[in-house]
């Protein structure tokens, strides 16, 4: 009997360890993601006031892929930290020719406030049911690995052959892949299975709404014939 009360006794106390740890882990992440995406749209503003109109394709691929390995073998120190936002910053700037375009349309700026709301609204609405219903969504990275694959591999032919079909299936899919990118991020922090690395956590955060807004933005402008 007294084994079994301490047996209890130290299961509670590592689970309320573990609890606390998540909750400093989810506390930094979403501290740290509100500042790398204020941060982005100050760099995106900037790109737009410099009038850039595009960004190389080899550049935006050397910057953003270089930039995120730093990330990664920076995010056990502080320089991980500068990485973060030289990261996101980059990301920003690449969006500034973006929006831009968008804004010559008759109703961009809609479009672009409306793609903002529903990227917004989807985020909160994901994040609320991994951190409400604490489900463990750690079945979706196989999902995320397939869909990674066959996403590069439609982007690359949509490049190729130039089909239109292809680019909304494209976008379409990228919005299934960001939602369920954020649920298992949020599900992993909560149940600390994997991630419990918030630079890491946030960056994965950020490219999940980055590339949520975009496909959202581009479904939106598909779908208004611009």
């Amino acid at each position: 009997m007294a084994y079994n009360e301490s047996h209890l006794s130290k299961t509670q106390s590592a689970q309320g360890v573990s609890d606390l740890g998540a909750s400093k882990v989810l506390r930094n992440t979403y501290a740290l993601l509100s500042m790398t995406l204020l941060f982005s749209a100050v760099t995106a503003g900037a790109a737009m006031a410099m009038g850039i109109e595009r960004i190389n394709i080899l550049v935006f691929f050397i910057g953003a892929y270089g930039l995120m390995f730093l990330v990664h073998k920076t995010a056990n120190s502080a320089t991980g930290l500068l990485a973060t936002f030289a990261f996101t910053g980059f990301m920003g700037f690449t969006l500034g020719p973006i929006l831009s375009a968008y804004l010559t349309l008759p109703n961009g700026a809609e479009l672009i406030m409306t793609a903002l709301a529903m990227t917004g609204l989807t985020f909160v609405g994901l994040s609320a049911v991994a951190l409400v219903t604490k489900k463990d969504f750690s079945f979706l990275s196989n999902f995320l690995m397939a869909g990674a694959i066959v996403l590069i591999l439609a982007m690359v032919a949509g490049m190729v052959f130039n089909i239109a079909a292809l680019s909304l299936m494209v976008s379409a899919g990228f919005v299934l892949f960001s939602s369920a990118a954020i649920l298992y991020q949020t599900s992993e922090m909560v149940h600390r299975a994997g991630e419990t690395n918030y630079i890491l956590a946030t960056i994965t955060l950020y490219v999940s709404i980055y590339n949520l807004f975009i496909s959202l933005l581009s479904l939106l402008g598909i779908m208004s014939n611009d």
